[in-house]
C-alpha cells in the first residue's frame, strides 16, 4: 500500500488538484451513455483513452505497476481492479463500477462510480444506493481535528446496519503527484482512532460494499478481484482535500 511520507499539499497544488478531479469527474459522464446492453468494458476503457488523450491528458491506471489498461471496470461479484476486455460484454441487469484517473499536468484526479445496465434487480440497486450513501457519510466526517477511524466507522455503522458487508481488502489512500500514498483510510474501524486530518490533506475514499461477505479472492491475472461468494460488489470513489474548516470533494464535474 502507501509507502510514501505524508504531504500537506499548498493552494496551488489543491488547485491543480482540483484541476485533475473536475476532468476525472467529466470523463465519467462522458463514459455514461456508454453503460448499456451489448457494449464492451474494452470499447469503454478505449472511449476513456481516446477522450483522456483529447483532453491533454494521460490514463494514470495504463502500466501502472503493470496494470494493461486505461480503467478499472468491475462488474457485478468484482469487487476492483477488472482489468478491461472485448469479451466481456454488459449484460442487462448488470452492475458496473468505473473507476478513473486521469493525470494533468502531474497531478491525479481519482473517481469512481457504480452504474446500472438497464433496470437493475431489487438487491443490485439497494446494494448501490447503500454504497453512494456510505460514500457520502464516509465524506461528512471529514474535517481538521478528525481521525481517519471516524471515516471507516462511520461507514461501517451504516454498511452492516443495511446487511451488507465493507470490504477490507483495500482502502482510500493519499493522492497527490503521487497515485498512492500516505494518509491510508480504511473504510471500517473505530472512531477516535486513526491518523489525525490536518489542512492540505488530499486523500480518496473509496468502499467498496458487499452483497455478503466482505473477503475477497484475487484471480490469476493478479488484478481482479472477486467476492469470494459470487455475490455483488458496488463502489465509489471521491478524491477529497481537508479545507480549514472542512472538507472539499475534487471530483466534481
Amino acid at each position: 500500500m502507501a509507502t510514501e511520507r505524508l504531504v500537506l499539499l499548498s493552494s496551488r497544488e489543491i488547485a491543480k488538484m482540483r484541476q485533475a478531479g473536475r476532468l476525472a469527474a467529466e470523463l465519467l459522464l462522458h463514459l455514461e451513455p456508454m453503460v448499456k446492453p451489448g457494449v464492451s468494458t474494452l470499447e469503454i476503457n478505449d472511449e476513456a483513452e481516446r477522450w483522456t488523450l483529447a483532453h491533454g491528458a494521460k490514463s494514470a491506471p495504463l502500466g501502472y505497476k503493470g496494470f494493461p489498461k486505461s480503467l478499472c471496470a468491475s462488474v457485478n461479484e468484482v469487487v476492483c481492479h477488472g482489468i478491461p476486455n472485448a469479451k466481456q460484454i454488459l449484460r442487462k441487469g448488470d452492475i458496473i463500477n468505473i473507476d478513473v484517473t486521469p493525470l494533468v499536468d502531474g497531478y491525479h484526479g481519482d473517481t469512481s462510480k457504480t452504474f446500472f445496465v438497464g433496470e437493475p434487480s431489487p438487491i443490485a440497486k439497494r446494494l448501490v444506493e447503500v454504497t453512494e450513501e456510505c460514500l457520502r457519510r464516509g465524506i461528512a466526517e471529514v474535517k481538521p481535528g478528525a481521525r481517519t477511524g471516524d471515516i471507516g466507522a462511520a461507514i461501517q455503522e451504516y454498511a452492516e446496519a443495511q446487511g451488507f458487508s465493507v470490504v477490507r481488502n483495500f482502502a482510500g489512500h493519499g493522492v497527490h503527484r503521487v497515485f498512492h500514498t500516505e494518509p491510508e483510510i480504511l473504510h471500517y474501524g473505530k472512531r477516535g482512532t486513526g491518523k489525525k486530518l490536518r489542512q492540505g490533506m488530499v486523500f480518496t475514499i473509496e468502499p467498496m460494499i458487499n452483497e455478503g461477505t466482505w473477503e475477497v479472492e484475487i484471480l490469476a491475472d493478479g488484478w481482479t478481484s472477486i467476492t469470494k461468494d459470487g455475490k455483488l460488489s458496488a463502489q465509489f470513489e471521491h478524491t477529497l482535500a481537508v479545507t480549514d474548516s472542512g472538507v472539499e470533494i475534487l471530483t466534481l464535474p
